[in-house]
């Protein structure tokens, strides 16, 4: 007579598999790339689960269960491992979004305003160099090894942080803030370029538009204001390059140090 097979050693990893999945999950709300909306969300869950699968057992020694908990008590447990992953996704994000912003700034004051296109990424219209720019960030991130720094991060939190051990009261808001002041402070230094040109473009303008009147400035002013703002950005672009990818590698640097950190404020 066969006898059924005894999943019951299997069931007792359920749970901590359940939260370890959930811990890497959170990665793909906010992380750069993993959120495009070119993925679909199935394969995006899938490969959580697939990492979650593979990450278990070798962490198995060391990840501790939390007690016994229903359906309804492991909901909250299933958020708070989410949000470590959402939070680690969300600061390594900040510069390419700063990225884009400075691409904002500069095809509006080129007047790019209203020349706007689909973002497939985001699934919103956005200015054309912003999406240029933000694509320059993405290749930066990826050559930096941005993805594998994202989860090594996860990973040191297993070893600092045990499964149903994070509150909410241990979100690093100081690194979110300073990582978004750093942003804003890298979209106006990537713009500056853009903008001193343009500006200047303007002043000549006002003057040849005062002496000599006859010449319809205002025809050829927005060709030239395109055409040099493009050269500017041209000739800046390896210095964005140095910029972005430094600012990628201090915010890499700053979410591993928040994931080793995390065993002190336990």
């Amino acid at each position: 007579m066969d006898h059924a097979p005894d999943i019951r050693p299997l069931l007792a990893h359920l749970v901590p598999w359940t939260l370890v999945t959930f811990r890497i999950a959170g990665v793909f709300v906010m992380a750069p790339l993993l959120t495009s909306l070119m993925i679909p969300a199935r394969y995006k869950a899938l490969l959580a689960v697939l990492l979650g699968c593979a990450v278990y057992p070798v962490l198995a020694d060391r990840i501790h269960a939390p007690p016994e908990v229903d359906v309804i008590g492991l909901v909250p447990l299933l958020f708070a491992e989410a949000l470590i992953g959402l939070v680690i996704g969300a600061i390594a994000a900040l510069p390419l979004l700063s990225l884009e912003m400075a691409g904002i700034l500069m095809g509006q004051n080129m007047g790019f305003g209203l020349a706007r296109i689909y973002n497939p990424e985001a699934d919103f219209d956005t200015d054309i160099l912003g999406q240029l720019l933000f694509y320059i960030a993405a290749a930066a991130f990826i050559a930096v090894g941005g993805l594998e720094h994202l989860l090594l991060a996860i990973l040191d939190t297993f070893d600092r942080v045990p499964l149903g051990g994070f509150d909410a009261s241990r979100v690093p808001l100081d690194a979110f803030v300073g990582t978004l002041t750093s942003g804003f402070e890298l979209a106006f230094r990537v713009s500056l370029p853009v903008t001193g040109i343009v500006l200047l473009l303007v002043v000549v303008f006002g003057v040849v538009g005062k002496t000599m009147p006859q010449i319809n400035i205002m025809s050829v002013g927005f060709t030239i204001k395109i055409v040099c703002g493009l050269l500017m950005l041209a000739l800046a672009i390896y210095a964005v390059r140095d910029a972005v990818g430094d600012e990628i590698d201090s915010v890499l640097a700053g979410v591993r140090r928040w994931a080793v950190s995390l065993g002190g404020a336990a």
